[in-house]
């Protein structure tokens, strides 16, 4: 099993990879294909409604079949295709397609983790366990970072992408390989999404899941380009780096929130803290978009550190979960989770679109607002919900 984990977690280290390689190649898709930035919003925020919607047959899929066979067979065909086509991209249509094949790909990689977690592991170990595989799989934001700048200088973008495509292909069959399904539940109860739905408990918690991941994602997986680019004129070097940065932070962010819950006792207030103070980062960041390269870059930093709270949002819902309706529960709350980035992905790309004649920076503070203000709502909705902690 723990062979299988590793190779698990080298596909999410793929997941991570591809929702946030565009912010670095926005600069030569737009010269060589003419994919504007509203056009890579719209491909990004494909990735994340594709992998969304995704989750309610993953989470069916991994209940009825279980993990082994539903992430090798999609990763496969999706991330290996995906990226294939990705490679021999013309037009910024063919773009949004490939990011389509490639959400396909993704979607079941890390609930397929998750879903051994909460099967093979005592409950109160499932937010560390779930922190551990998300900080870890993020070192894939890491390499969508400076090394991508530097891999697309080198060999260019489109040899990039084959190379990921037999990577994805390989990764795959590895997972095919390695990963033993658990043991399946033994119930009389039958259960489907609508009795998960049926639980009050998850109705606090399902809107905050939805923004909550939305600014660290969305921003590092595609608007630090163009914002570093627009205001500050960074190159594609230099906004690798600055990405790297933040990629880092939400990292550091993934590894530092994993135990705090049974440190502090409390899963409520730890996520309610950290989202609030992402929020806080936002407002100062709207306030001095353009007060410095560095200010901006440490301020994005904080917003992907106080953000990371994914795993813990994922295992305060998960508590309130029946054991043989955990694959669909999981991916439910990843439904939300990834679902926000996309709609709000998109969303910010038409804000981005309607103020472009405008100042440098002024498309930006409507962008990170818009983030603030849905974060903030999404906090005062979670002050309703049940604190669990195992």
């Amino acid at each position: 099993m723990q062979v299988g984990l590793i190779i698990l977690c080298l596909a999410y280290v793929l997941s991570q990879f591809f929702r946030a390689f565009l912010a670095v190649l926005a600069g030569v898709l737009n010269q060589d294909i003419g994919a504007s930035p509203d056009d890579l919003a719209f491909a990004s925020g494909l990735w994340f409604l594709t992998f969304a919607a995704m989750q309610l047959p993953v989470g069916l899929a991994l209940d009825k079949i279980g993990p082994r066979r539903t992430a090798a067979v999609l990763l496969l065909a999706g991330g290996s295709g995906g990226a294939v086509l990705f490679a021999l991209a013309t037009a910024p249509i063919h773009v949004s397609l490939s990011m389509v094949l490639i959400g396909i790909g993704c979607s079941p990689v890390l609930m397929a983790s998750y879903y051994i977690f909460a099967r093979n592991y005592p409950p109160a170990r499932f937010a560390t366990l779930a922190a551990l595989m998300l900080g870890v799989g993020s070192s894939g934001n890491l390499v969508a970072s400076y090394p991508t700048a530097l891999a697309v200088e080198l060999i260019g973008w489109r040899s990039t992408l084959m190379g990921l495509a037999v990577l994805s292909g390989l990764v795959a069959l590895g997972i095919w390989l390695t990963v033993k399904d658990p043991e399946p539940v033994e119930t009389e109860e039958k259960g489907s999404l609508f009795d998960l739905l049926k639980l009050p408990a998850l109705w606090a918690i399902l809107p905050l899941m939805f923004v909550a991941y939305a600014p660290s994602g969305a921003i590092r997986g595609l608007w630090a380009g163009p914002y570093l680019s627009d205001v500050f004129g960074l190159s594609t070097g230099q906004i690798g780096q600055a990405t790297l940065v933040m990629g880092a932070a939400m990292i550091a962010g993934t590894f530092v929130y994993g135990p705090l819950d049974r440190i502090l006792g409390t899963r409520k207030w730890v996520i309610f803290g950290g989202n609030l103070l992402s929020a806080v980062a936002l407002a100062v960041l709207c306030l001095w978009i353009d007060q410095g390269v560095w200010t901006s870059v440490i301020l994005l930093a904080v917003i992907g550190f106080t953000g990371a709270t994914f795993p813990v949002i994922m295992a305060h819902g998960r508590a309130f979960v029946p054991a043989h309706l955990v694959g669909r529960g999981v991916t439910l709350l990843n439904l939300f989770g990834i679902g926000g980035v996309g709609v709000m992905q998109i969303a910010s790309g038409r804000l981005h679109e309607g103020a472009a004649a405008t100042t440098p920076g002024t498309p930006y503070v409507i962008i990170f607002g818009f983030f603030a203000v849905t974060l903030a709502a999404g906090l005062v909705i979670y002050l309703f919900s049940r604190d669990s902690v195992d």
